[in-house]
């Protein structure tokens, strides 16, 4: 078993077990639609087993960054039809990312209202906004109406990404977002039936793992977690224990797969308590997907140890639209250009060059 064993997923055959990992690149320039230049850039990334698209919110309220693409409208919808078909016509599965930002966000991205979050916690630092930088607010803390909302923009957003040709759909539980923001004690102090102990603080993620479930299916819905990640300002006293917990509660979902990112470089340098792969991938029972800095040869040293299923790539399917090629002829890799990383024109987006 390696990078290029098929790999059954849900009612999915995947080609491989080279997964294109989710990644903002602020394309989406009209009306947060989809288009033609997007379509063009994950078809040509097509020899993936699986792509997950760039991190696609569910709602006005869940925006935080200019030029991401939504889901929640009927122009989105009819906009993401062109990649979905563009990416199938190559031969692959495409998965689309769910998304709300929390208190990620600046009021100038939502008709001048505070970001929502689990608490009053603001992040710290700055967030490029419409206006230029601008320090981060402290956001609204949500009212238990107001999450039930929520859960069900999930659950539309999801049956929207169905009707738009998606193969399933990918809820982002993962760096420093409003389901991780839940999780998390750092930014988690409520002290009502969502905050407190683990069981409290999950409580949000499994009602949304549940409404999308019931939306669309099990065998469409994934989920990804950041259990070592600090990025936007989280932490976290005991992860290991918190995301054993959930791990293992995620195993009676049946969901089409668990994606969790390692620990990263940066995470251990801002002082992250480190959740090892190996506790999480005992106690999840079902299709296990790992990202961080993996190369060919980590990749397939974790999928050889079975310490997971398949590997998702980020920055190197950025920069090699054939990357399963090249790793398959231990061919010389392009390097990602970081100044194109977020925007808005095809230059480090679709001119990467192929073999």
């Amino acid at each position: 078993m390696n990078l290029f064993s098929k790999l059954e997923l849900g009612k999915l055959t995947l080609k491989n077990r080279i997964i294109m990992a989710p990644m903002t690149r602020c394309r989406a320039v009209e009306d947060n639609c989809a288009n033609d230049l997007m379509a063009e850039y994950y078809s040509q990334r097509a020899s993936a087993g699986l792509i997950i698209t760039e991190a696609t919110q569910i709602s006005k309220m869940g925006i935080g960054y200019l030029c991401t693409p939504g889901i929640y409208t009927n122009k989105q919808v009819e906009a993401w039809k062109k990649v979905t078909k563009a990416v199938h016509a190559k031969g692959s599965f495409i998965f689309l990312q769910l998304w709300h930002v929390g208190r990620v966000s600046h009021s100038s991205f939502l008709n001048g209202n505070l970001p929502v979050a689990p608490s009053a916690i603001k992040v710290e630092g700055e967030h490029f906004t419409p206006e230029g930088m601008q320090p981060f607010e402290t956001p609204k803390e949500l009212s238990t109406s107001e999450i039930n909302e929520i859960v069900s923009d999930y659950a539309n957003a999801a049956k929207n990404a169905i009707e738009a040709g998606f193969d399933g759909v990918e809820i982002h539980g993962a760096n420093g977002y409003l389901i991780d923001q839940f999780i998390k004690d750092g930014s988690n102090k409520r002290n009502d039936e969502y905050g407190g102990a683990i069981e409290n603080r999950a409580r949000f993620l499994f009602e949304v793992v549940e409404a999308v479930t019931d939306a669309i299916g099990s065998e469409k819905t994934a989920l990804r977690l950041s259990p070592s990640g600090t990025f936007n300002s989280m932490s976290d006293a005991n992860p290991t224990e918190d995301f054993t917990y959930i791990c293992s509660k995620l195993s009676k979902y049946n969901l089409a797969y668990l994606h969790v990112i390692d620990a990263l470089e940066g995470d251990v340098r801002h002082g992250a308590k480190v959740v090892e792969l190996k506790t999480l991938r005992d106690a999840y029972d079902g299709v296990f997907i790992v990202n961080g800095e993996y190369d060919k040869k980590r990749g397939n040293e974790v999928i050889q140890n079975k310490s997971a299923d398949a590997v998702a790539y980020a920055s190197l399917f950025l920069a090699n639209p054939d990357l399963p090629k090249r790793f398959e002829l231990d061919a010389s890799l392009n390097t990602p250009e970081q100044s194109t990383f977020y925007t808005q024109d095809e230059k480090g987006y679709t001119d990467y060059k192929t073999l």
